[in-house]
């Protein structure tokens, strides 16, 4: 099982990445963070690298769930969705397979969320070509 979920898309950086963040709504997920690395990587080390960026996707309710069950899993929340462009306008969206990363942590209350919210990433993933 991989720990990610992963499409290529042709498109604009920028559209692709609006289109993931609608996406990620209609799933019941709202972006808590942004993480350029593109910029990042350019501020920090002065290198050029191609555009990339994280989004911090967070779904409030199984969050809550998640977070009854297991205190620490804070530690593994928001759930991470990647844009990056491996080509001019072919873009990769890759999501955690949080059913992957819940293995990790060994409680068993967990595994219901995960599943729930794997599938909605799953479906953000699945979405990215179809037309909105």
């Amino acid at each position: 099982m991989n720990y990610y979920f992963t499409t290529i898309t042709k498109g604009s950086f920028e559209t692709v990445e609006a289109k993931v963040i609608d996406l990620l709504k209609d799933e019941g997920f709202g972006v808590l963070t942004e993480i350029n690395i593109q910029q990042t990587l350019k501020d920090k080390l002065d290198i050029d690298f191609k555009k990339y960026k994280i989004l911090g996707a967070c779904n409030p309710p199984f969050a809550y769930k998640a977070l009854q069950v297991e205190n620490k899993i804070g530690t593994m929340l928001p759930c991470n969705v990647i844009v990056q462009e491996t080509s001019q306008n072919t873009i990769e969206v890759s999501a955690i397979n949080p059913m992957v990363s819940m293995q990790a942590v060994k409680n068993e209350q967990l595994s219901d969320v995960a599943e729930v919210v794997s599938t909605k990433l799953k479906n953000v993933i699945k979405n990215i070509n179809n037309e909105k």
